[in-house]
């Protein structure tokens, strides 16, 4: 409608306005809920070549538009702004031009581009925890808010299956493991417990042993004891003079913490993590067999977690791979001026003249550090797939910097590619606790929680008493799709930039803007429609306020997932949703019962109208990566 409403003004211009005009000057907004009308034309732009006053202009072209559209059934004017009333015929065909697509806000040709969503990408030291749920329910749904949008899209992670941190689980495994009658260590599968957890905890007790030495190095260091050696000595009562001129604690400990930091590099546990971190460089069997021993016993435990996410990957890529081309890349970079050594081997890169700083991409003793792999995975992923457009990376923000310097030094290699790659930074994930710490133990598991979640939404539901005849299969699948969905909506509903507290118990609430509230709207229209079988819109029928704004409503889908695509935003999607579910309720209460309706045609219209609604919740809480329920 507002399409034809510039072109009447367009081409009639000469005799509206005594001069063309430009399509800017023509704008269209939605009219404001207390007017009347359904479509408004600010006024102000034309009003100096009519050379009359606002309200006489807008009556000009009301009764104009009035008689070239048939379809404009009366207008009123309100400061300057011309609010449109269209005819219910024009709704009517809307709502069966909704009815008659199935795939109704998705696009109906493809882009042509490729995009790949890196998400998940884990270390392979812990299980998953909440952080990553965050994680991958959002790169999963922006992958598919991106196809939606006529994109082909690669799903990916890049395992951290390398470096310091996976060396400090292999190093306490092998130091702190019990051993049973035949001198074996404990496995996953002599203890039972999931591959992840079980690795996960042997990171914990690496943390616990390399603090015990440090407050041991600590003590020893305030007793003027510096074995460790004149440099460090000379460092550490520096830092304890400052420390005792401070006066205010937060200062003070600040000052102590940088003691802690050089006191755990002097631990003997920390310098035996490094030398098997080199060891792994080098590809010293022992440890090379270490390694893939303990690694396959976390992919076992991530594969069993994704399988309850309800997410999956197309491509699959290992930093124990990429870091290798990365090392190379900046050898020859090196080689070209890119990078420079400093004295003690190390390699950098110098981005001052870019307003950041120098950053380190090899290690003195020649292993790779975080950068030096992202810029190898980089370069294997666009020679891997050729047809590549850009890489959307899904990481948190305390990672800005890192991609910041990732992109740049790409673009200094010479890959102009880079400009399409971009950082979906979003915001940690609070509890009412404080923030979780991985070394210290304290994180939410990933799969407590979902098993938290689903076990409420289960009592919830027995509760309720909306279950019976159903099968106990059906039950707990039932459950599942309840539980999950209120957890992947509560985390997706808050703008991804955002940092949020997460409240599990406010998650499967059927009262709120929740996933339970969506999926029991769409229950409880399946449970109409079984009533009264599936009816299509009628050509005539007279049309509610309400009935006319939730076909606007409907109308907004496919603009909304277009800007969620553009915005790489499923919170777009999930607070639309829950919109036209709230709309879609006033209706179904402001009615008597539809399936009572004696009046044909409404009873079509709405049915109709619900089946849409209905429709649109599904293909938008798909795109959340939710299922929805045939009851409940």
């Amino acid at each position: 409608m507002e399409n034809n409403i510039k072109q009447i003004l367009l081409d009639n211009a000469g005799e509206l306005f005594g001069t063309p005009v430009n399509e800017s000057m023509i704008q269209l907004q939605k009219t404001r809920k207390e007017f009347k009308g359904d479509i408004t034309l600010v006024i102000f732009p034309f009003v100096k070549m009519m050379k009359t006053s606002p309200d006489q202009a807008a009556e000009r072209i009301g009764n104009f538009l009035r008689d070239h559209l048939d379809l404009i059934r009366g207008f009123n004017v309100v400061k300057g702004f011309l609010n449109l009333e269209i005819d219910d015929v024009y709704w009517l065909k809307t709502l069966q031009d909704i009815d008659a697509d199935e795939s109704f806000g998705l696009a109906k040709e493809p882009t042509g581009k490729t995009l790949m969503v890196e998400y998940s990408s884990p270390n392979t030291n812990k299980p998953l925890h909440l952080g990553h749920l965050r994680n991958n329910f959002l790169g999963y749904s922006v992958a598919e808010i991106l196809k939606a949008n006529g994109n082909k899209v690669i799903k990916t992670q890049i395992i951290n299956d390398r470096g310091i941190h996976i060396c400090k689980s292999m190093l306490a495994w092998l130091k702190f493991a019990p051993l049973n009658a035949a001198g074996e260590r404990e496995t996953p599968q002599t203890t039972g417990m999931k591959g992840d957890k079980f690795v996960g905890k042997y990171y914990v007790e690496f943390d616990k042993a390399l603090n015990a030495e440090a407050k041991e190095i600590m003590t020893a260091w305030e007793k003027s004891d510096f074995s460790t050696g004149d440099q460090v000595a000379e460092e550490v009562t520096k830092l304890y003079a400052a420390a005792a001129e401070k006066e205010d604690e937060k200062a003070k400990q600040a000052i102590l913490s940088k003691v802690k930091e050089l006191a755990k590099n002097e631990t003997s546990i920390l310098k035996e993590a490094k030398e098997m971190l080199v060891k792994w460089e080098a590809r010293d069997p022992e440890t090379y067999l270490l390694w893939t021993t303990m690694n396959s016993w976390v992919y076992d435990g991530f594969d069993t977690t994704y399988k309850t996410m309800g997410v999956d990957f197309d491509h699959l890529y290992y930093e124990s791979d990429t870091f290798l081309f990365g090392k190379d890349v900046v050898i020859d970079g090196l080689n070209k001026g890119i990078f420079y050594r400093k004295e003690d081997g190390s390699v950098w890169i110098d981005l001052t003249d870019e307003g950041l700083d120098e950053k380190l991409v090899l290690r003195s003793d020649g292993t790779a550090v975080y950068m030096t792999q992202d810029i190898g995975t980089a370069i294997e992923r666009f020679k891997d797939y050729p047809d590549l457009n850009g890489i959307i990376y899904t990481v948190g923000n305390e990672q800005d910097y890192h991609f910041k310097v990732l992109f740049l030094i790409l673009k200094k290699l010479g890959y102009t590619w880079a400009d399409e790659c971009f950082h979906l930074s979003y915001g940690m994930v609070d509890l009412p606790t404080g923030k979780m710490k991985s070394r210290e133990g304290t994180v939410v598991d990933a799969d407590d929680l979902m098993h938290e979640v689903i076990q409420a939404a289960s009592e919830m539901t027995r509760e309720r008493g909306h279950i019976e005849g159903m099968s106990e299969e059906e039950k707990q699948e039932l459950f599942k799709m309840i539980g999950l969905g209120g957890l992947k909506y509560y985390l997706l509903k808050v703008d991804p930039r955002k940092r949020m507290m997460f409240n599990p118990e406010e998650s499967i609430e059927l009262n709120g803007n929740t996933g339970p509230f969506l999926q029991y709207a769409y229950a409880r229209i399946q449970s109409l429609v079984a009533k009264t079988g599936l009816l299509k819109a009628p050509e005539k029928s007279v049309i509610t306020e309400e009935e006319r704004e939730l076909i606007k409503w409907l109308m907004m889908y496919p603009s909304t997932v277009e800007e969620a695509g553009k915005n790489y935003s499923p919170a777009e999607i999930a607070n639309y949703t829950f919109e036209l579910v709230k709309m879609y309720n006033a209706f179904y209460q402001s009615v008597p019962p539809i399936v009572k309706e004696t009046n044909e045609e409404v009873k079509q219209l709405r049915v109709a109208l619900s089946l849409n609604v209905a429709k649109v919740v599904k293909s938008a809480m798909r795109l959340l990566g939710i299922d929805v329920p045939q009851r409940m």
